[in-house]
């Protein structure tokens, strides 16, 4: 496939891996990509991996083949992965005939085989999306935490939130009068949700990508910028690598550009390569569409006209229940 980013000399996007490059954009499968990856080398690894549910990028299995096909893949990543790495391994439910199976119960086994240690389960939930017809709709989708060893990177005032009594001051004791609380603000809890004032409360507003956010692309299941960015200025350090094994059209890709970090990533379909490298091509010039950390998210009324309604606003379609 050669350079898909000739023009712009700031980065060069390569179909190979190559240890001085700043972005490595890769059309096949991860297998391949990781295979030629030193072992140890990476920071961070962050991806939704297929679900199994028959999208356009995969073909539906038995639960227990998927499986079985992601062990290799654990097994590279946690391979390629640095001593004081994570992984990031988001995903949501597997339903058969109406029966919700959670994936991310499912998948802890095949890490902890491999002696990594589950930091957080998170939640990530959102308000928009498909409305099931024969069960209660899904909103949230779950992010697992694993870190390689007990001596992990975890910048935890990179990504503080705002202190809900900021001037709180202890009112016993030894320290009394004295602030109570983090001057730098406090630990975001592990629900990410969507609310109206992001910063201002313990949970983060994170919309799913669907109808007309600003980042929506031709991929069915695309993540958030923002939801990647939080987790990189987290867990990761200036310089170091992040790496999607399921890249699709390059989010996880841009958040780390937009950090400082290197980008690594894959993906078999090439309509998903070519548009990630356009939208990284549109980032380098300052032309990418980006939902910025913290805006608040639209809450219709039902009284708006089709012109009044933001980008933003996701509206929901009709879940078809197997």
């Amino acid at each position: 496939m050669g350079n898909l980013l000739e023009p712009h000399r700031k980065v060069v996007v390569q179909d190979h891996y190559s240890p001085d490059a700043a972005v490595v954009l890769f059309h096949g499968e991860c297998q391949s990509l990781l295979g030629c990856i030193p072992s140890g080398s990476v920071g961070l690894v962050i991806t939704s991996p297929p679900y199994n549910i028959g999208k356009e990028y995969e073909k539906e299995k038995p639960l227990a083949h998927y499986l079985e096909e992601q062990e290799p893949v654990i097994r590279e990543l946690h391979r390629v992965l640095a001593d004081t790495g994570s992984i990031c391994w988001e995903v949501g439910n597997y339903v058969s005939q109406g029966e919700v199976f959670p994936l991310d119960i499912l998948y802890y086994d095949l890490f902890k085989r491999l002696g990594m240690r589950l930091r957080n389960r998170i939640i990530w939930r959102f308000g928009h999306g498909l409305h099931a017809s024969k069960r209660l709709s899904g909103r949230y989708e779950t992010i697992l935490w694993f870190s390689k060893t007990d001596h992990y990177v975890f910048n935890l005032d990179n990504v503080r939130i705002p202190s809900k009594y900021p001037g709180k001051r202890h009112f016993k004791g030894p320290k009394r009068g004295l602030p109570s609380c983090n001057p730098n603000g406090k630990n975001p809890s592990d629900v990410w949700e969507i609310v109206a004032q992001d910063w201002e409360q313990e949970i983060w507003d994170i919309p799913n990508v669907k109808a007309n956010h600003p980042e929506k692309t031709i991929h069915p299941c695309q993540f958030p910028i923002e939801l990647v960015e939080r987790c990189v200025l987290a867990l990761t350090n200036e310089g170091e690598s992040v790496l999607d094994p399921y890249c699709g059209v390059g989010s996880a890709l841009i958040a780390a550009m937009k950090n400082g970090r290197v980008a690594i990533g894959a993906d078999k379909e090439g309509q998903y390569i070519t548009e990630a490298a356009k939208r990284i091509g549109q980032w380098l010039d300052g032309e990418l569409p980006i939902r910025p950390i913290g805006r608040p998210v639209f809450q219709p009324t039902g009284r708006e006209k089709v012109s009044q309604i933001p980008i933003e606003w996701s509206t929901s379609a009709e879940e078809q229940d197997k």
